[in-house]
C-alpha cells in the first residue's frame, strides 16, 4: 500500500505540494513511550466507578460500564468498557476524555489500561477550542493531515497473557446479541494480513504490550457494512491511523511512525500530508472543501494532528486533534440513506436540504424497490446503499458534488421570506429574552413571552399567540425556555397542525460546560434583580438559585436526528456563556445564510450594538403573568386591562423566615471530607444515595426562625420584621448581617440528613440589638428558635420535607445515635468555621 501517501501527495496543488520522504522522517524519530502508573490509573478508574453509580438525571451525566470476558484469553482475563454519551465529552468535569477505554487488572491485581482510544476531538468550529482563532493562537506544527476514512473504529492491544485484544469502540466482540460484530470482522481482517506477512496474533500482542500501546484502525469493508464512501474488495481492510500510549493522559505517535508500523505489520496506510504552517493548512482544507473530492475520490474530510497548549508561554504543548469534515455531498448522501430507510419502512421523513434532487432520487428508488423485492431488505441491512446512490447519479448523469450544488427551486429555504418562528432551547439566564428583543428592534419581528400568559391551558394559548403575531409580522420570537423535549414536541406539533408553511428555527443554547453555565447564568440573574415576570432575584434571592438549578437538571439536549427535535426546520447553535451581542450576530448571520430572502442584508455592527443596548435598557416588566388578549375585536378592552394591571400597586410581601445563607462549596467540601473512603459502606450509604439521586440541596442555609413560630416568639419575630423593613430596604442584596457558622457534626437516618452547627457573631454590632430602643430589648441580635441550629443537607425524596430535620435532631438528642436508634452521627474534622450571610426570605 506504498502508493497511498504518494498519490495523495501528488494530488496537492503546487502551493501545498510536499516532497517529504515519510519513511526517512520516521527513521529519525524517537518512538514515544511511557509506562503505566498504577496510582494514576486507579484514580481514573475510581472516578469512572463513581460516575457509573450516579443516576444520570436531566442535565447530569454518568458513565456506562460493561464487563467482557475475553473469549480468546487462556487465563480468563476480564476487561471493563467505559463510555459516556457523545454530548458529555464537551463537559469540563469528566475523569477521562478517552473515547474508547477498556481497563482490567493484572494477575497481581494491579489496575491497568488495556485499550486507550483518542481523546474525543471535534469538528472545526464545533466547540470554542476548534475555532480558527484558537487554533492560530494555541497550536503549533507540524500539522499532520490524514484522510478521514469512512468506516468503524477498531482498537488492537496486547494483554499480559499474550492475548491480542481486538475490539470496537465499546465492545470486545464477544456479544450474544449479534451474529457477527465489528470487532469479529476486524479480527478476521487482522488474521489475514498477519498471515500474509508471516506473523501471528501473539507476535502483535507482545509488540503492542512492549510498547504499552493501542493500535487504532478504521475497518472499511462494504461486504460487511456500507457507510457513505465506497470500499470494494480492492480497498477493504484495516486502515491504521493512530497508535496511542495506554496512560490516562493523551499521548500518541506522530504519523510517520504510524505509517512505519503499518508497513511492518501489514495494515493499509491512511493518506497523509504534513504541513508546517497553520495558515497553509486552513487554505488547503477550504480549497478541497469546495468539491468534497480529492485525488478523484470523494473524501469525508481530514483529521489534523498537532500540538496544543492551554496557556501559551506557560503550559506545555500536548498532543491534540481536530477534524475538518466536508458538508457536501455527504450531508446529501446521509439524507438519501435515511430517507430511503424511512421509505422502505413506511415512515415519514422530513427533507431539510436538497429538496428537489432528493424527491427525484426517492421517485427513482420507489421504481427500483417495486422492480426488486429483495432490494429493500438488503438496504435495511446496510447493503446496496452506495450502488443505489451511484445508479441514480449515473441515471441523472451527475457527480455527487454537482447534485449537492443544485439549487432547491421549489420549497427550498432560499425561497422563504416570512412566517418563521424562532424557538430558543435554553435555561434561565442564557440571554434569550435580550436576543429576542434585539431582533425585534432590528427587524420589527414579533415577540411573545410565555411568562405573560397565565391561567389554564397555557401551552396551546402560547402557540395561538405566536401564530397571531405572524399575521402582522414576518417572524416571531417564542420566548420560552423549551428546555424539555415534551415542551418542544407540543410547540412543533401545534404549529404544524395550524400553520403548515411556518418554519421553526431552534436557537439552541448548547449546554456542555454545566459548571461554567451555572456560574455565568446565576451571576446574570442575580444582577438583574426583579427585572423579570417570574424570577425576582432581589426579592426571592434564597429561592432563585434553586429554581435555576431545577431547570439545568431538567434540561434535555437538542438532538436534530431524533424526534421531536427532528421537526425543526433549522438549528442555530449558541453558547450560553457568551455575551448576547455575540450570540445575536450568530443568529443574524445564520438566518441570512440559511434564508437569504428572509434576512436579505446583515445589519451593521453599530446597529446590532444599539439593538442589544435597547434590549437591556428598555426591558422593564410591569406585570406579573398578565394574559394578553390577542383578539383584534377586544384590543381596546385588553389595553385597558393591562393599563389597570400596571397601575395597580404591588402587594407588599411578608417575611417568611430569617435565614443564614452559606457558601455551597464550603458545605460540600466538609461533607466530602467527612464521608471519606475510609468509612464503612453503612456509614456512607445514605450520603452516596443522596448524591446519586441528586438529592443534595444546591444551596444551604440555617433557618433562624420561620413565621410559623411567630406566636411562640412574638418579640423576636417583631425584631426580625423590623430589621427586614429597615436594613433590608437599604441593602440591594438583602444582606442584614454576618455570622460565623461552626460545622460540628452530621446527623442522619434513612430519610433526611442535617449538619449540627453553632452560630458565632462576627462583629460587636452583631452581638446585641440596640438597647437604647425600648421596643427592642437588649438580646443577642441573631437567635435561632430551633432546638438545634442546623443545616439540612438533603432528603430521600420529595415526600420528606426539609423541616423534618427538627424531628430527627429531637430524636437524636433524646435517644442518641447507633444501630438501635437508626440514627447515624459523624463528627466533622476540625469543626470548620464558614461564613454566613443573614437575609430575610419573603413569602411568594
Amino acid at each position: 500500500m506504498e502508493g497511498t501517501v504518494e498519490t495523495l501527495d501528488n494530488a496537492l496543488s503546487s502551493k501545498y505540494k510536499a516532497s517529504t520522504d515519510y519513511a526517512k522522517l520516521a527513521a529519525g524519530m524517537k518512538v514515544p513511550y511511557l509506562s503505566q502508573d498504577p496510582h494514576e490509573t486507579s484514580t481514573v478508574i475510581n472516578g469512572l466507578e463513581e460516575c457509573s453509580k450516579r443516576g444520570k438525571g436531566r442535565g447530569g451525566f454518568s458513565a456506562k460500564k460493561t464487563k467482557y470476558a475475553v473469549a480468546s484469553s487462556p487465563t480468563g482475563i476480564i476487561v471493563d468498557s467505559w463510555r459516556f454519551q457523545e454530548h458529555d465529552y464537551k463537559r469540563r468535569d469528566l475523569p477521562t476524555y478517552a473515547r474508547g477505554l477498556f481497563t482490567t487488572r493484572t494477575k497481581q491485581g494491579v489496575p491497568e489500561i488495556a485499550v486507550r482510544g483518542y481523546d474525543k476531538f471535534f469538528n472545526i468550529g464545533e466547540v470554542r477550542e476548534t475555532s480558527w482563532d484558537h487554533i492560530f493562537e494555541r497550536t503549533k506544527g507540524p500539522y499532520e493531515l490524514s484522510l478521514k476514512e469512512n468506516g468503524c473504529i477498531i482498537f488492537i492491544s496486547g494483554l499480559e497473557d499474550d492475548t491480542l485484544l481486538v475490539c470496537s469502540k465499546h465492545s470486545t466482540g464477544d456479544r450474544s446479541d449479534v451474529a457477527v460484530s465489528h470487532a469479529n470482522v476486524g479480527e478476521r481482517h487482522l488474521e489475514r494480513q498477519l498471515q500474509r506477512i508471516g506473523k501471528t496474533k501473539q507476535d502483535l500482542a507482545r509488540e503492542l504490550r512492549k510498547r504499552n500501546a493501542t493500535a487504532v484502525a478504521e475497518l472499511c469493508d462494504d461486504s460487511f457494512e456500507e457507510h457513505i464512501l465506497a470500499y470494494g474488495p480492492d480497498k477493504a481492510g484495516l486502515y491504521l491511523h493512530g497508535i496511542n500510549i495506554n496512560i490516562p493522559g493523551f499521548m500518541t505517535y506522530p504519523s510517520p511512525l504510524v505509517q512505519k508500523f503499518a508497513d511492518d505489520w501489514g495494515f493499509i496506510k491512511t493518506g497523509l500530508i504534513i504541513i508546517d504552517d497553520v495558515q497553509t493548512v486552513k487554505a488547503f482544507l477550504e480549497e478541497v472543501a469546495e468539491t468534497g473530492a480529492h485525488d478523484g475520490r470523494d473524501v469525508e474530510g481530514f483529521v489534523i494532528r498537532c500540538k496544543m497548549t492551554t496557556n501559551p508561554g506557560v503550559a506545555p504543548y500536548q498532543d491534540w486533534f481536530f477534524k475538518y469534515k466536508f458538508e457536501e455531498p455527504y450531508l446529501m448522501y446521509r439524507q438519501w440513506r435515511e430517507a430511503t430507510k424511512a421509505l422502505i419502512g413506511g415512515k415519514q421523513f422530513k427533507l431539510r436540504k436538497h429538496v428537489k434532487i432528493t424527491e427525484e432520487y426517492l421517485l427513482y428508488v420507489r421504481k427500483r424497490l417495486a422492480a426488486d423485492r429483495t432490494l429493500g431488505k438488503a438496504y435495511l441491512q446496510n447493503h446496496g446503499i452506495i450502488k443505489l446512490r451511484n445508479d441514480f447519479l449515473e441515471y441523472k448523469n451527475l457527480r455527487g458534488s454537482d447534485a449537492a450544488n443544485l439549487e432547491d427551486l421549489d420549497g427550498g429555504a432560499s425561497s422563504v421570506d416570512r412566517d418563521i418562528i424562532l424557538v430558543p432551547i435554553a435555561t434561565i439566564g442564557c440571554g434569550k429574552t435580550t436576543i429576542g428583543l434585539a431582533l425585534s428592534s432590528l427587524f420589527g419581528w414579533g415577540h411573545i413571552q410565555n411568562d405573560n400568559i397565565t391561567g389554564p391551558k397555557r401551552p396551546p394559548r402560547f402557540t395561538r399567540a405566536l401564530l397571531d403575531e405572524l399575521d402582522e409580522h414576518a417572524a416571531v420570537f417564542a420566548d420560552r425556555n423549551n428546555a424539555m423535549k415534551h415542551e418542544r414536541k407540543q410547540l412543533i406539533n401545534d404549529v404544524k397542525m395550524q400553520h403548515a408553511t411556518a418554519r421553526l428555527v431552534a436557537l439552541n443554547f448548547v449546554h456542555n460546560d454545566i459548571d461554567k453555565i451555572r456560574q455565568v447564568t446565576q451571576d446574570r440573574v442575580l444582577a438583574r434583580g426583579d427585572n423579570h415576570q417570574t424570577i425576582q432575584a432581589a426579592t426571592d434571592m434564597g429561592k432563585v438559585v434553586g429554581i435555576m438549578e431545577g431547570f439545568i437538571k431538567r434540561f434535555e439536549h437538542c438532538d436534530i436526528e431524533k424526534e421531536p427535535d427532528a421537526g425543526f426546520d433549522a438549528v442555530i447553535d449558541l453558547d450560553p456563556t457568551a455575551g448576547s451581542r455575540e450570540n445575536l450576530e450568530i443568529v443574524v448571520k445564520e438566518l441570512h445564510r440559511q434564508y437569504p430572502n428572509f434576512v436579505k442584508e446583515i445589519p451593521s455592527a453599530e446597529d446590532m450594538d444599539k439593538a442589544i443596548q435597547a434590549a437591556l435598557d428598555g426591558y422593564k416588566p410591569d406585570m406579573r403573568h398578565i394574559i394578553p388578549d390577542r383578539s383584534r375585536n377586544d384590543s381596546k378592552k385588553n389595553n385597558k386591562q393591562q393599563q389597570q394591571a400596571a397601575e395597580k400597586p404591588q402587594k407588599k410581601k411578608p417575611l417568611e423566615y430569617m435565614s443564614v445563607d452559606l457558601t455551597t462549596n464550603d458545605i460540600l467540601a466538609a461533607l466530602e471530607k467527612t464521608f471519606s473512603p475510609n468509612l464503612s459502606a453503612s456509614q456512607t450509604r445514605f450520603f452516596k444515595q443522596l448524591q446519586g439521586a441528586r438529592r443534595v440541596q444546591p444551596k444551604f442555609h440555617v433557618t433562624l426562625m420561620h413565621r410559623a413560630s411567630a406566636k411562640e416568639h412574638p418579640e423576636l419575630w417583631k425584631r426580625y420584621m423590623f430589621l427586614q423593613e429597615t436594613d433590608g430596604a437599604i441593602h440591594p442584596d438583602g444582606k442584614l448581617g454576618e455570622l460565623q457558622v461552626q460545622l460540628e457534626r452530621v446527623v442522619f437516618d434513612d430519610r433526611i440528613m442535617a449538619i449540627v452547627v453553632r452560630l458565632v457573631p462576627t462583629s460587636p454590632e452583631d452581638e446585641n440589638i440596640n438597647a437604647g430602643d425600648v421596643s427592642l430589648p437588649a438580646k443577642p441580635k441573631w437567635e435561632c428558635v430551633n432546638r438545634v441550629a442546623h443545616v439540612t443537607v438533603g432528603t430521600r425524596d420529595d415526600g420528606v420535607k426539609p423541616k423534618e430535620s427538627n424531628d430527627l435532631l429531637a430524636r437524636w438528642l433524646k435517644d442518641g445515635s447507633g444501630e438501635k436508634t437508626g440514627i447515624g452521627e459523624l463528627l466533622i474534622e476540625g469543626k470548620p468555621m464558614v461564613k454566613g450571610i443573614v437575609r430575610g426570605v419573603l413569602s411568594k
